[in-house]
């Protein structure tokens, strides 16, 4: 496993092609009354285009927040950040909801899933509002729950549910897709069933995919693996070779 102490191509700035985002010197800074609480300190990173990153570390080392932040959710107190060729740490709210429509999905621990619609009906609520987005049936097929699209939440098992959102989430095309303890909520078996959901849509769609999880097993499917802490990323490493999600240990 190759280790390095700081991120590669995180100053690589717009002239290399295959960094999809990168952002450098990121900070957030939250303030209540006289508290100053700094989630993030001076974060370089980057995102290439078709890789899969894990970002691991500790309940606040600052994960969320920089998912948040990468995501346009929320705004850096300082630093810049860019998708694309698109400057977001100077983008209008406008713009940021754009970014977020057109550009990202997002797969979060607990499903978000309307209990009164059907799992294509779920999906479909992304769908209406994409530019190019593949069919509910579609994206329900690439997360193997094809024979589930007319199923109720209530009617789906945790793993089911949470592939669910999965498909709702790729089925705008997003170029990237930010996942939040996606297994978190499930056991070990379960759990691979969404990492090889997960994996398909890295795999056969192309999209960029950052999974934030405090499991360490989950690291080996990764192409890079970061490491967080106090507000810092203060570690990346490469695994010899991407394992398959039956592969990993928990």
């Amino acid at each position: 496993m190759k280790t390095s102490s700081s991120p590669s191509g995180a100053h690589s700035g717009p002239a290399d092609p295959d960094i999809l985002m990168w952002g450098k010197g990121l900070e957030r800074t939250y303030v209540t009354g006289e508290v100053e609480v700094r989630a993030l300190r001076g974060v370089d990173v980057s995102l290439r285009r078709g890789e899969l990153v894990v970002l691991l570390g500790p309940s606040g080392s600052g994960k969320s927040t920089l998912l948040n932040i990468l995501g346009g959710l929320d705004r850096p107190t300082a630093g810049e950040l860019h998708f694309d060729g698109h400057d977001l740490s100077a983008a209008s709210d406008a713009d940021l909801t754009k970014y977020r429509r057109r550009a990202v999905g997002f797969v979060f621990q607990f499903y978000n899933l309307v209990a009164g619609l059907t799992a294509r009906e779920n999906v479909s609520l992304v769908t209406e509002i994409a530019d190019n987005p593949m069919s509910p049936d579609e994206a329900l097929a690439m997360v193997g729950l094809a024979e589930r699209t007319r199923h109720f939440p209530a009617q789906l098992s945790g793993g089911e549910q949470q592939r669910v959102a999965v498909a709702r989430a790729i089925a705008k095309r997003p170029k990237i897709l930010f996942c939040d303890e996606p297994t978190g909520a499930l056991d070990s078996a379960t759990g691979v069933r969404v990492l090889e959901a997960l994996e398909r849509v890295n795999t056969e769609l192309n999209t960029t995919i950052l999974i934030i999880t405090h499991n360490v097993g989950i690291g080996e499917i990764a192409d890079r693996v970061l490491r967080m802490s106090d507000g810092k990323i203060i570690e990346e490493t490469a695994p010899n070779r991407r394992m398959k999600p039956s592969e990993i240990t928990w």
